[in-house]
């Protein structure tokens, strides 16, 4: 039994003033006090990250942040692209599991912002295939053409992939940690530039700061937390790097195979999932997310989004109720702990004016490369 004891992100965006230290010290100091506990009680930390070693020139991130944390524990840095934060705390998890410690702290962290355009797409890029770098490609080009083979096989119009972004930021202007938070409309999303067709910029996630922390045991502090949430699966699965070697353009198997395992270990279907926080990092990725976790039919993600089915107070699967990585920010090493602190507030009913009402079972799916590694987790409370 995993479960959740303290868990808080700081607010994504454009955090030009705040050292990666800082903002590593901020939500550790939180996660811990929003449950009473001292750093002292921390058997481990597992740390997300992706680019600290390329942006940063700091490789030895766990113990950077043991230190700024003022412990002397083992401390791990974990990466795996934008899935590094999921796969933290998976392996994090199983630490549990085995039995070599009994509380831990994960932290997810990304700064970004200080770097140009221009470093951080090739930053990313690190990433992908060779033939893909080789050849010029940026993520936003191969997901565009996962987009171009999704709208011709299932007749989906740019219109509808619009609405995930309308959507998202509809949910971000909820959330006052969102680096967007007005909302825009299909019109805004048509008129937008053109980043690789048929994707325009507000198809595309931003460029991010931010971190996020939650601290999980193995021990039994149910008679202790009023609102006890339980990590009841922890699923991951690869695929190829280079998306030309994939059966599919318009499924990503790994995601498929965690999700299916994950759903077998909590024991539960698809149809159970109250709330789910989705990789978006750009609108066809949430599009086709929904129909690899089993939300939506084959060809039906696109347009049950354009249908409010994924929105909150009107569907059934609430799907990014923070905003997502679209309109929440998209830290890449702290994207995948931030969705498990939005779970964790979901379940405790304590989301504000993005709550879920009535929320039990929530999901979170971290997706890194074009689809080559997705975590799955499942929580309950």
């Amino acid at each position: 039994m995993i479960n959740i004891l303290g868990a808080y992100a700081t607010k994504f965006g454009e955090l030009w003033n705040i050292s990666p230290r800082a903002l590593a010290k901020e939500v550790m100091e939180n996660a811990l006090k929003s449950f009473g506990l001292k750093a002292s009680q921390i058997d481990a930390l597992f740390v997300g990250n992706m680019l600290s070693g390329i942006l940063g020139n700091q490789t030895n991130l766990g113990s950077l942040v043991a230190e700024e944390l003022g412990v002397q524990i083992p401390a791990f840095r974990i990466e795996g692209a934008c899935a590094s934060g999921g796969l933290a705390l998976h392996n994090a998890i199983n630490s549990l599991k085995a039995g070599q410690y009994k509380t831990v702290l994960v932290l997810g962290i990304e700064k970004m912002t200080d770097h140009s355009q221009d470093e951080i797409t090739t930053a990313l890029m690190a990433a992908g295939s060779d033939e893909e770098r080789m050849a010029g490609s940026t993520f936003p080009g191969v997901y565009a053409l996962m987009a171009q083979a999704y709208m011709r096989k299932y007749s989906v119009s740019e219109e509808d992939l619009a609405a995930v972004s309308v959507k998202n930021h509809y949910h971000g202007s909820l959330n006052p940690k969102a680096q967007f938070q007005s909302p825009i409309t299909i019109a805004d999303v048509m008129k937008s530039s053109k980043i690789a067709d048929p994707l325009k910029l507000l198809d595309c996630s931003p460029i991010s700061d931010g971190a996020a922390a939650v601290v999980i045991t193995s021990e039994n502090t149910i008679r202790k937390v009023k609102k006890p949430i339980q990590i009841v699966a922890s699923e991951v699965a690869t695929d190829t790097l280079s998306l030309h070697d994939r059966k599919s353009f318009t499924s990503l198997s790994a995601v498929v195979e965690a999700s299916g395992k994950a759903y077998r270990k909590a024991g539960i279907k698809s149809g159970d999932i109250d709330v789910a926080e989705i990789h978006d990092c750009f609108s066809i990725s949430e599009a086709i997310a929904t129909e690899d976790l089993g939300f939506s039919e084959k060809g039906h993600g696109a347009k049950d989004i354009a249908q409010g089915r994924r929105t909150l107070s009107n569907g059934d699967i609430i799907c990014n109720p923070s905003g997502g990585l679209k309109a929440c920010g998209h830290p890449v090493g702290a994207t995948g702990i931030k969705q498990i602190v939005e779970i964790t507030e979901q379940l405790r009913g304590e989301a504000g004016k993005k709550q879920v009402k009535g929320a039990k079972i929530g999901l979170t799916h971290n997706v890194g490369g074009s689809g080559t590694v997705a975590v799955i987790h499942i929580l309950q409370n």
